[in-house]
């Protein structure tokens, strides 16, 4: 093979290879692909190198200001240098933030470049944005989800996974750096999120624009206004529109509520804390610690305090009602006030829901007959939720109104009245000094604003190791039981009584049928014996006229008989004379009516005048003169018989003389 046939075609792969080696180096065409851009870095000018900054906007030698995006780029050979760059990237519910590196100085108060303009916030047009004065260092505008073509040697693009600069020095670098781990700190790559189940509020502390007036430590609301929309912020994620409306820097007086909020935390950081809650039941008493100055609103007959309308500087004569509020509470502070009842204890150890008597005990007595208990108590109390920002301008709060007021008046009382009484009379006049105590304490209540319900007075106690007080409750004990026993057998004797009632009413209950039976039966008596009564006075009416009837009759008829023996007799005396006067007067008449008499009447004495039997005196023997009588026995005879007949005789005598 001829030497010369291998020469030729090695001095042309070296003249292309050389031509290559100088286009490279010349720069006459570059290829920038479509995830990157290319920032052109010009080498020299006729203009010469740039005067002031680094931003090349005249031609001059150095940065330019536009970068190339993808595709094949001609260039004069030798005059420029392509620096490749990524897109910048923002992923999802990302902040990025910004960093320019030439522009206008930041003003003496400044922190961040401001972005009133449109063209000061154009951030990927570098030559609009430095003729429009925008300025150097961090941005208040922040880049949201996107991707974007910046020249990163203009601003340096800090997100929470790199720095997107270019041709940064060492200590640019580490400025960068360690703003990255500033706004990391701060959760600055992420927006605020104030989720609604977690009732948080934000609070909101602003880092740029003017500071606030002497004297005032809280910002007030600005750019509020939904329908202004130069100033509108919208929650401070529009730093200018806040600027704009008059805002300060320092903490804000407005907070932001649930939802997501793209705020730059090198302008605003954002403190969340809870919601004030409000129970049912209570009230919140506000103390506003910015504002206004109004006028005090709490009227002339209360001097112990001045009160404010709701949002000026003071206490707020209108208190919080129960509920949830988005409360700055480095502008103010709430004290929450019970509005329902609520009980104080006088019992070491013993602490209610709001701990208000954490630091009351029982109150030491010195009775009259020189004993020393202790008394636990309770007072039961409410607060008018009116009078409750009065509470709170006179006394602070109302632990300081129990502990410094409450707790000494209601102790003094109660010494007050155990010193007028001895140990008993204290254990049995409980009701009486309960009585008492709660309506001359409501008195002295109401001069505080409070409402005074009842106070419930406990046992008095001796000190620990004292058995006095519980020997004289023993005593009292032995007498009430002797009292029980008392009334015990008193109420067995009324059971005994109640027993027997019982047990005749048992008795009564068993013999119930027949019992019924002689009730029934005592009524057919009745009923019988009625109808007999009715019937019996029937009768008697009717031999009542049947005998009025006879009588008449019987009169009628005697009346008759009464004439016809008036008759008779006259006729019969008539002939009485007469024979009387045949016997030659009435003394014979007489004799002959009495012998007529005697003779009648030995008739009717039915005696025979002569013995059937004579009796003789030997037995056995008949008597030899048995039809004669002796004249002893007729003596005996006549002489039981004339007595007869005289008294017969003189019974008739004077009807025969008549």
């Amino acid at each position: 093979m001829d030497i010369t046939s291998l020469i030729q075609p090695a001095l042309w792969a070296g003249a292309i290879i050389a031509l290559l080696a100088l286009l490279k180096l010349s720069n006459i065409i570059r290829y920038i692909p479509n995830s990157q851009v290319g920032i052109v870095e010009k080498l020299w000018a006729i203009r010469g190198s740039v005067a002031d900054g680094f931003i090349a906007l005249n031609g001059e030698a150095g940065f330019e200001p536009e970068v190339l995006r993808g595709g094949l780029h001609l260039f004069f050979p030798f005059m420029y240098r392509i620096h490749r760059s990524d897109l910048v990237t923002i992923g999802q519910g990302k902040i990025a933030y910004v960093f320019a590196r030439d522009g206008a100085p930041l003003g003496a108060s400044q922190v961040l470049g401001a972005n009133d303009t449109e063209d000061k916030s154009d951030f990927q047009d570098v030559r609009r944005f430095l003729l429009a004065g925008g300025q150097k260092g961090p941005q208040r505008k922040v880049l949201r989800e996107g991707t974007y073509a910046i020249n990163t040697t203009q601003f340096a693009i800090i997100t929470d996974e790199r720095v997107h600069g270019h041709a940064l020095s060492e200590q640019e670098r580490v400025v960068l750096d360690a703003m990255q781990l500033t706004i990391a700190e701060r959760w600055g790559f992420t927006p605020v999120i104030l989720a609604a189940d977690h009732d948080l509020v934000g609070i909101v502390t602003v880092h740029d624009g003017p500071s606030l007036p002497p004297g005032e430590i809280i910002a007030p609301e600005v750019g509020t206004e939904l329908h202004d929309p130069a100033t509108f912020h919208n929650n401070f994620q529009e730093p200018e529109k806040f600027l704009a409306a008059g805002g300060h820097r320092g903490r804000q007086l407005q907070v932001i509520v649930e939802g997501t909020w793209y705020i730059n935390r090198l302008f605003a950081t954002v403190e969340n804390v809870p919601k004030t809650i409000i129970p049912v039941g209570n009230v919140g008493v506000v103390i506003f610690y910015t504002g206004p100055r109004t006028a005090d609103v709490s009227g002339e007959q209360y001097r112990h305090g001045e009160l404010v309308s709701n949002g000026s500087r003071g206490v707020w004569r209108d208190p919080l009602l129960p509920g949830k509020y988005a409360f700055n509470t480095y502008a103010g502070k709430i004290e929450i006030i019970p509005t329902v009842n609520f009980i104080l204890k006088w019992v070491r150890g013993e602490v209610g829901a709001m701990r208000l008597d954490e630091n009351l005990s029982e109150i030491s007595l010195i009775t009259k007959d020189a004993f020393e208990p202790t008394l636990p108590l309770s007072v039961v109390m409410h607060i008018d939720y009116k009078k409750a920002p009065m509470i709170i301008q006179r006394f602070g709060d109302v632990k300081k109104l129990v502990e410094q007021t409450l707790d000494p008046m209601v102790s003094a009382f109660f010494k007050n009245v155990a010193q007028k009484m001895t140990l008993i009379e204290l254990l049995q006049n409980r009701a009486a000094i309960q009585g008492e105590s709660a309506a001359e304490m409501k008195v002295k209540f109401e001069g505080y604003s409070l409402e005074l319900q009842e106070v419930l007075i406990g046992t008095p106690r001796a000190a620990p190791g004292d058995q006095t007080i519980e020997n004289i409750l023993i005593q009292l004990r032995m007498r009430q039981v002797a009292r029980e026993q008392v009334e015990t057998f008193q109420e067995q004797e009324k059971a005994a009584i109640q027993e027997r009632t019982l047990n005749e009413a048992k008795a009564t209950a068993a013999a119930q049928a027949a019992l019924t039976q002689s009730l029934i039966q005592i009524r057919v008596n009745e009923n019988e014996g009625a109808a007999a009564l009715a019937r019996a006075q029937k009768d008697a009416e009717t031999r009542k006229v049947t005998a009025a009837a006879v009588g008449e009759q019987s009169r009628l008829e005697g009346q008759g008989e009464a004439d016809r023996a008036l008759a008779v007799g006259t006729a019969s005396a008539q002939a009485t004379k007469l024979a009387v006067d045949a016997y030659g007067g009435p003394e014979f008449r007489l004799a002959e009516q009495n012998f007529a008499k005697f003779a009648d009447a030995l008739t009717r004495i039915n005696q025979p005048l002569v013995p059937q039997f004579l009796m003789s005196g030997g037995q056995g023997q008949e008597s030899g003169n048995s039809g004669l009588i002796p004249t002893a026995m007729l003596s005996s005879m006549f002489g039981r018989m004339m007595p007869e007949a005289l008294e017969q005789l003189k019974r008739e005598a004077p009807r025969a003389g008549r």
